[in-house]
């Protein structure tokens, strides 16, 4: 509240107050249901979960192994296809699992579309060189000199000095 707001009496005081505590409680409410409705939901999940662990306890073994077996080569196969494609597609092995479809088209055009995304870049030019040709023999080396006497003149803060 600014200053100009200020309640001035007790009535308008308990007024704000009350009006401050009522939109609190709704909040309060508000997510007090939502966790209510997370933890019915992890029940049901609960509930579910255990009705297929009974499910497929009740099942024989042969049969069990028959779906292991049927899932691990779906899987093997999917996984080689997806290793195929985004080397095709120019892709790290990394995001080959990234990769989302249910037939070789689809799992295709995701390739092609990841691989837009990741293009080789190519490195840049190299910067030009900035610090100036000294030249060999004897002027390089007094250009040197000079360089190096001005950067601690400037360096220590001492005034340069007019020499004739």
């Amino acid at each position: 509240m600014s200053e100009n707001n200020l309640p001035k009496t007790q009535e308008e005081l308990n007024q704000y107050l009350e009006t401050r505590l009522a939109r609190q409680k709704k909040q309060l409410k508000l997510i007090l249901l939502i966790m209510m409705n997370s933890k019915l939901k992890l029940l049901h999940l609960k509930q579910i979960t255990l009705h297929i662990k009974q499910l497929l306890k009740n099942q024989s073994l042969g049969n069990k192994k028959k779906l292991i077996m049927k899932n691990k080569s779906v899987v093997t196969k999917q996984l080689n296809s997806n290793n195929l494609l985004s080397i095709k597609a120019g892709l790290p092995l990394d995001l080959a699992d990234r990769l989302s479809g249910d037939d070789e088209e689809s799992l295709k055009a995701d390739a092609e579309r990841f691989s837009g995304f990741i293009k080789p870049k190519t490195p840049p030019a190299p910067l030009k060189d900035v610090e100036p040709n000294l030249g060999d023999g004897k002027d390089g080396a007094y250009r040197k000199l000079v360089d190096g006497l001005n950067r601690r003149r400037i360096k220590h803060g001492i005034k340069q000095r007019n020499i004739i």
